[in-house]
């Protein structure tokens, strides 16, 4: 009898087990929506960057349009299920403290115009910012259609 209770409880936990190991993942499964808006908008912000020549208030317009589209794929990103890494990847992108996009927008605007050689430099650390971004979504396991 002492030994029924802890076979019963093994045959139970250990499929049990098994099932939760291999059903758990560490990192959210690939979507489409999120690598198509990683690369359309490393195109727009890359390409707003590089009217900076031009005084900031002259863009205000198109800048509030990528912070914006930005911004909000931050916060579909953070409402994603194990999707953390991407979401820290999304917030270096905007932070205005750091060398990404959000940095070199708090520049721009503090600076009126920037200089083309920083715009080159900048816009290659963005790209790579976003780079960063769709290699990890695509590298992301793809959802098997049933």
């Amino acid at each position: 009898m002492k030994n029924f209770v802890p076979a019963k409880l093994g045959a139970f936990c250990i499929p049990v087990l098994m099932l939760a190991g291999t059903g758990c993942s560490t990192i959210s499964r690939f979507d489409q929506y999120s690598y198509a808006q990683a690369t359309s908008l490393k195109v727009d912000a890359v390409n707003l960057m590089a009217t900076a020549t031009q005084p900031f208030d002259n863009h205000l317009d198109e800048v509030n349009k990528v912070k914006t589209a930005i911004d909000k794929m931050y916060e579909y990103e953070k409402n994603r299920p194990k999707n953390v890494i991407s979401e820290k990847m999304w917030l270096v992108v905007r932070d205005s403290s750091g060398h990404s996009f959000g940095g070199f927008i708090k520049r721009w605007q503090a600076e009126k115009t920037l200089d083309p050689a920083f715009i080159k430099e900048s816009q290659q650390l963005v790209s790579e910012s976003f780079d960063q971004i769709s290699q990890l979504e695509s590298g992301k396991i793809k959802q098997v259609a049933n």
